[in-house]
């Protein structure tokens, strides 16, 4: 079961839950956030049709999204809607939970390492990931993206934030993207092609690489974590590359899109 960091739900929040009961005049079914609670959706807030028989709809052991309505911690209720979300709100809901899910597989992991119990990760760790990322797989995305910094930095020991670490890097690869630019080069000095070359040479890096379409049109592909940042990069790689050659009595031109 994937934890939140709070005993109730609240008014209008998009809860996950599985069907453990379908009755006539409505449906029970657990919450997969909250230990032993139960939400209710009642018949006539299950479709926004009418309703004949209430397991066309729903059925035991169904996973379901719904918004509640109602919260009385008091009596133990949880009133809730399977109407009143549209088909969009549902698959993200859906996608953030199983997203939760993993989460808490690295965490329990990162825990064994250390010879303690998920209850001790949350109680020790995760509450605190959570209040501070919003969620325990920012924490770990984090992590993995800039080191043990982001964990020491909310005073998480040392010991926790190394074997989250190491699990994060291991677990969740960084998303990149890619995208391709064209410059032209060209060079009226006896060793121009030289020039060209170290020019070129100069802008390659771990996330810039450089291709030959036909002299004197060359291909400058660049892969980042997002598209601002890659064409941040390309653009900056493109204008040095032009600037070296034009120091050199030559000219070039940056192309976003190849030409005929």
């Amino acid at each position: 079961m994937v934890r939140v960091n709070k005993e109730w739900p609240e008014e209008g929040d998009l809860i996950v839950g599985t069907v453990n009961k379908v009755l006539g005049y409505g449906a029970f079914a657990s919450l997969e956030e909250y230990e032993g609670k139960e939400a209710f959706i009642h018949i006539s807030e299950v479709s926004s049709g009418w309703v004949k028989n209430i397991r066309d709809y729903v059925r035991e052991n169904q996973k379901i999204v719904a918004r509640v309505l109602r919260v009385n911690p008091k009596k133990g209720h949880v009133d809730a809607s399977l109407k009143r979300i549209r088909e969009d709100q549902r698959t993200r809901r859906i996608q953030q939970w199983k997203i939760e899910q993993k989460a808490e597989k690295l965490l329990e992991i990162s825990a064994r390492t250390l010879g303690k119990s998920l209850d001790e990760a949350y109680d020790e760790v995760g509450y605190l990931i959570m209040d501070e990322f919003g969620d325990l797989y920012e924490g770990f995305e984090l992590a993995s993206e800039n080191g043990e910094s982001v964990l020491l930095d909310i005073d998480i020991s040392p010991e926790w934030a190394s074997a989250i670490t190491d699990v994060a890097k291991k677990n969740i690869s960084t998303p990149e993207v890619q995208i391709t630019g064209y410059v032209d080069l060209t060079s009226y000095k006896p060793n121009g092609v030289e020039i060209i070359i170290a020019a070129l040479e100069s802008i390659e890096s771990d996330n810039v690489e450089v291709q030959c379409v036909g002299a004197p049109k060359y291909r400058v592909m660049v892969t980042a974590q997002d598209y601002p940042s890659a064409e941040k990069i390309l653009r900056q790689a493109a204008d040095d590359c032009i600037r070296m050659v034009e120091d050199n009595d030559g000219e070039g031109v940056f192309h976003r899109e190849l030409d005929d």
